[in-house]
């Protein structure tokens, strides 16, 4: 019976073997690193690693013949050849990297399976035969100048950490057992809205590397004290909790925080308040200020991005992870259910304080502004390491964050962009197309621990002299450095739309255009009903548009075949001259790939309020009829054309998943005003120019 030592984010986790009915796991104590005796795996262990799968799927793995350049396992499984690891002994092992599914890559020497592993963002998960370590991925975690985990966990339990305003929230605090009595600790901080217990196991590994790490509640959620107001609070409550770190005896006064998702806007959140003691930040697919990304995007009522959410957290002090999932409440049901403000209440049968609370503040006032990022940017100092994808939902909020990092120049700032979901680094397909093999890294965990580690520890191992920018062109299927984000070898151009006034749907004569368009150009119309919206994903993946395309109300600009491939990397933007016969309405842009068979991948998009155009904070209702100037951004991509495709910018005035249309009248939305239908007019022109910018690499 094969043996196989267990490896999470380079830390030993004990031993496992498979039987025909079990998985059997001597684990290591926690506390003690000793190893103890073989039990059954724990059903809710929280490993990311498929150990059920692969035990069940063991026999055919053992069968298949490890040869080749791509292997199809007897259920279907794909695999590609990938990379090989030469031992002291001179054994080569050969990876193989999982197509078409989560990254569950195998290894294997002389043709037999030796090791499992699973990339991800937490820390790379791994089991391997004793003995086969360095023929395996795990010899990322070798690098000499990488915190090592030499330490056991000390739980110092729970405290109630008291806020400015003397709530308290539940906190814990784990520090690394073995230190020299009376040691003083970098801390690294994570505050989280899903239950502070839900993730701890990835965090720990953090005190086995040396660092004292501490783990909170926000206000609200799980054990902590007071009401959930997402965002408002975050900015005080951080900086609260980092002086309460400092003051304890374990502390040497420098602290870092890690967070993803919503926990990404805590963490910058946190930045923003400028406190000295805050010295390094990771920052993972980040939601950005409301009224850029969550809530009320480009000035829109979001839809379900945010109800899935919402809802979510407003069963109780736990998140309901099956309603986030669009699992227990039916998406299509709840974007359409009527009035607005009812809708938590007819999808699960009670209020959200959440959903209230927004529904009583339509326009921007003193709450938004106090959670808008940019009102408190200039007090960013924490280096911050910014890590996010192509597909990631939350890429708006990823984009802000850039923007005001480079608007403040923030000292030691550094991007990491893959072709990657929202939970990044884990696939090397998506939506059918294809990535290369190195689209999921096996460092990823140790880029962000040599982050703590050079910026906490001091540990001179280079990281802040590695290039600002590191993304991955898909298309090119290759990664690439830059020395700032737009990539400095970026030229940004414009691409002019154009046509003959009938750029209606994909057969439509709308044109894209390195060309100024000429005076007397006739404008393109269309109408918009709010009562038929566009539906498409509502999610940040390469959707095919080409259904969505059909529609009259959308119009596309599409460029001439490319002669030869085109590459583009960085932030977008668009500058749109247009007339609405309503006192507001809503535009929405798409820059797509569009291949010969006239498949039309989307590539970025994104959604704006007319009212707001002169800004969140200067509503202003629109002149029937009256040409305004919109200029519109389009979050990050990077992203290579090939020779005969083509590019296609369109616009519409509705995203049924990602907002509630716009009922045109200018009035509350979240009192459901009867929409009228609007004339939109879209001009390109020598007096009004509309065009797109996209950032341009050369070869």
């Amino acid at each position: 019976m094969t043996i196989y030592n267990f490896y999470c984010a380079g830390v030993y986790e004990g031993k496992l073997r498979f039987t025909e009915e079990k998985v059997m796991h001597a684990r290591v104590d926690r506390r003690r690193r000793t190893q103890m005796r073989e039990h059954a795996l724990d059903p809710q262990a929280k490993y990311i690693l498929p150990l059920q799968q692969i035990r069940e799927n063991l026999p055919i793995y053992s069968k298949t013949e490890w040869s080749g350049e791509r292997v199809v396992t007897a259920n279907g499984e794909a695999y590609h050849r990938h990379l090989t690891y030469t031992d002291e002994q001179g054994r080569t092992s050969q990876v193989w990297a999982r197509r078409k599914d989560t990254a569950v890559d195998i290894v294997t020497l002389d043709g037999a399976v030796i090791a499992f592993l699973c990339p991800n963002r937490y820390g790379m998960e791994i089991i391997v035969q004793e003995g086969m370590e360095k023929l395996t991925p795990l010899v990322v975690y070798d690098d000499p100048l990488l915190s090592k985990p030499e330490y056991g966990v000390n739980d110092l339990g729970t405290f109630l950490v008291p806020m400015r305003d003397g709530l308290k929230l539940a906190t814990d605090v784990y520090l690394p057992e073995g230190i020299q009595p009376g040691a003083k600790l970098p801390t690294i901080l994570v505050r989280t809205c899903y239950d502070r217990a839900g993730k701890k196991e990835h965090f720990l590994r953090w005190a086995n590397k040396g660092y004292a790490v501490v783990n909170q509640d926000v206000r609200g959620r799980a054990d902590s004290e007071g009401e959930l107001v997402p965002f408002y609070y975050e900015r005080e409550d951080g900086s609260d909790t980092i002086d309460w770190i400092i003051s304890q005896e374990w502390s040497n006064g420098d602290v870092g925080m890690w967070g993803a998702s919503y926990l990404g806007y805590v963490v910058m959140a946190a930045s923003t308040s400028g406190h000295p003691n805050l010295k390094a930040v990771v920052n993972e697919v980040n939601v950005g200020s409301p009224f850029v990304d969550t809530v009320r995007r480009g000035g829109t009522v979001c839809s379900w991005p945010l109800l899935s959410w919402t809802l979510a957290q407003s069963v109780g002090t736990r998140t309901d992870f099956e309603i986030f999932g669009g699992i227990t409440v039916d998406p299509a049901k709840a974007v359409e259910a009527r009035p607005i403000r009812d809708i938590p209440q007819q999808m699960i049968g009670r209020n959200s304080g959440p959903w209230d609370f927004w529904s009583q503040h339509p326009e921007y006032d003193e709450y938004w502004k106090n959670c808008t990022h940019s009102e408190h940017a200039d007090q960013i100092k924490a280096p911050m390491f910014v890590i996010s994808g192509w597909y990631d939902g939350d890429s708006p909020g990823v984009s802000e964050t850039w923007r005001l990092l480079t608007e403040h120049d923030v000292p030691n700032r550094k991007i990491w962009l893959g072709p990657w979901e929202h939970g990044p680094n884990r696939a090397r397909d998506l939506e059918g197309t294809a990535f290369g093999e190195d689209a999921v890294v096996y460092d990823y965990d140790v880029n962000v621990l040599r982050w703590f580690d050079h910026f906490l520890k001091g540990t001179a191992n280079g990281i802040n002299e590695e290039p600002r920018a590191r993304y991955y062109v898909v298309g090119e299927n290759k990664w690439r450095t830059s020395a700032d984000w737009t990539p400095v070898e970026a030229a940004v151009t414009p691409f002019y739309l154009g046509g003959g006034g009938r750029a209606n749907s994909a057969f439509g004569d709308g044109k894209l255009t390195l060309r100024q368009p000429q005076q007397g150009n006739s404008p393109d119309v269309y109408v918009y009903n709010p009562a038929d919206p566009v539906v498409d994903a509502g999610e940040r993946i390469p959707e095919n548009r080409r259904t969505i395309e059909l529609r009259q109300d959308v119009l596309c600009y599409t460029g001439d075949k490319l002669e030869q491939p085109l590459k583009i990397a960085g932030e977008l933007s668009a500058v749109l001259y247009a007339a609405s016969s309503a006192v507001d309405t809503d535009w929405v842009v798409a820059l797509s790939d569009v291949d010969e068979a006239g498949n039309s991948i989307l590539l970025s998009s994104y959604i704006v309020r007319a009212k707001y155009r002169h800004g969140y904070d200067k509503p202003e209702l629109l002149t029937p009829g009256q040409v305004e100037k919109f200029e519109i951004f389009l979050p990050n991509i990077a992203h290579q054309f090939p020779a005969g495709h083509r590019i296609r910018f369109s616009i519409t005035s509705s995203s049924k998943f990602v907002a509630f249309p716009n009922s045109n009248t200018g009035l509350n939305p979240y009192d459901d005003p009867e929409p009228i239908p609007a004339t939109q007019t879209v001009y390109h022109s020598e007096q009004y120019p509309s065009h797109v910018l996209l950032p341009v690499l050369g070869e």
